[in-house]
């Protein structure tokens, strides 16, 4: 089994297969985990499509199933994995995350209260919320 970690969720992959430093996965998990689809005229979010290079659509698409490693590296984004190649990780290029944190707009997160109860920041929306965090390192 394949677990793909990103900024949105940690996604068991069942369809994926490795090959290398290949990920391949089938088109419909991609867009599940990533937000991309596979479109005729490319990869696909919303408005923004991203044409598969001209001669080289092999390296990206095999049947129904979506080189995970390659569209992401092409876009920029970092992707490291395990030693066993179980655990992907899609991480976002410095740019975005740059433009994110100008933002000073905070990421929507979960987390439970001292009853267990699970709240997120989102539900606090027009309310002033402040987040304090720690770490002992």
């Amino acid at each position: 089994m394949v677990v793909v970690l990103n900024e949105q969720a940690d996604t068991e992959c069942p369809s994926a297969r490795v090959e290398g430093e290949r990920l391949w996965i089938d088109a419909g998990e991609f867009q599940a985990v990533t937000g991309w689809s596979l479109k005729p005229e490319g990869f696909c979010r919303g408005d923004i499509c991203v044409p598969v290079p001209a001669g080289r659509a092999h390296e990206f698409v095999a049947g129904n199933a979506v080189n995970a490693a390659a569209f992401w590296g092409r876009m920029g984004n970092p992707i490291v994995h395990d030693a066993a190649r179980e655990v992907w990780v899609l991480g976002t290029n410095a740019s975005d995350r740059s433009s994110s944190l100008q933002s000073l707009e905070a990421p929507d997160f979960s987390l439970p209260d001292l009853e267990g109860r699970t709240h997120a920041l989102s539900e606090q929306r027009g309310k002033k919320v402040l987040v304090a965090t720690w770490a002992s390192w």
